[in-house]
């Protein structure tokens, strides 16, 4: 699904962690914020978005991601796109309806057959009596 790039909000940050003076000097990681409800996505897609149980989706219904892996500035802007594409594409594919099965009378036989054959073993760890 394609998100319009002003409906995205980036900005740089300074990364955390080790790196040298790089890392004090250059802001380049990349902190992106995408409003699900002003965005011009379809409803229904708002909707599944917005159930997600995803950490990166705050309460007010806002994408935060941030990206901090590479060392420019570019990169982490285009690792956190991807990011939040792969967010949005996995809630536009339909998951496949489960169809319920049952067992096959051979199965349910061989593990039954299995279980007796296992207490048979156990049964004969016991005491043995005179």
């Amino acid at each position: 699904m394609n998100i319009p790039l002003d409906e995205i909000e980036i900005s740089a940050i300074r990364a955390q962690g080790a790196g040298g003076q790089n890392v004090n000097k250059v802001s380049c990681a990349v902190h992106l914020r995408f409003d699900i409800a002003a965005s011009s996505l379809p409803e229904v897609v708002k909707e599944r978005l917005l159930r997600l149980n995803d950490q990166r989706i705050s309460k007010d219904g806002v994408v935060v991601i941030k990206a901090q892996e590479y060392r420019s500035l570019e990169q982490n802007r285009e690792e956190a796109l991807r990011r939040l594409h792969e967010l949005v594409d996995g809630v536009v594919r339909l998951p496949k309806p489960r169809r319920p099965t049952k067992p096959t009378r051979s199965s349910q036989r061989k593990r039954l057959e299995s279980k007796n054959k296992r207490g048979l073993i156990k049964l004969a760890r016991g005491k043995i009596s005179d």
